[in-house]
């Protein structure tokens, strides 16, 4: 690590500690002997997303969050309920190496995730996901819901 104030090329760490998502770590620098701070963080790989009309973007964990977030309004749904969902998408494409996600089982994986929390969010969510263009599919997903709640 390069000192700051001298730009020597070597330095010891005197105090490593987690913070926030990432290890703060305290240095001194081995030639002035100046202190300096430096975090390390987790290097994401860069995830893509497959559209359905064959596109590709870069998953943002906020569109996400706010799809999500419009399902469960004035839901009994919890800030840490949603984020622990995107934490868990994020997270199942970085432990199985993939770099690219069809939206499609992206959707899906929030989908299983609604169902377990809330029937109300998860017919919302489904509703633009699966875009339903008339009352039969409302009618065939709250069914589907119904016949595995009766199991």
């Amino acid at each position: 690590m390069k000192c700051p104030f001298c730009g020597f090329n070597e330095s010891k760490v005197v105090d490593s500690r987690p913070a926030d998502k990432r290890i703060r770590r305290r240095r001194e620098c081995i030639k002035c002997g100046a202190r300096f701070t430096t975090y390390e963080v987790m290097e994401v790989p860069l995830l893509m997303v497959e559209k359905r009309d064959g596109t590709y973007e870069q998953f943002d964990r906020s569109k996400l969050i706010k799809g999500i977030f419009s399902a469960i309004k004035k839901r009994p749904v919890t800030i840490d309920q949603v984020s622990e969902i995107a934490d868990y998408i994020e997270s199942y494409y970085a432990n199985e190496l993939k770099n690219i996600a069809p939206s499609e089982e992206i959707g899906e994986i929030v989908l299983n995730h609604l169902k377990k929390i809330d029937a109300v969010s998860y017919i919302r969510f489904a509703s633009v996901y699966k875009d339903f263009s008339d009352v039969k599919s409302f009618i065939a997903a709250i069914s589907e819901l119904e016949n595995k709640e009766n199991l």
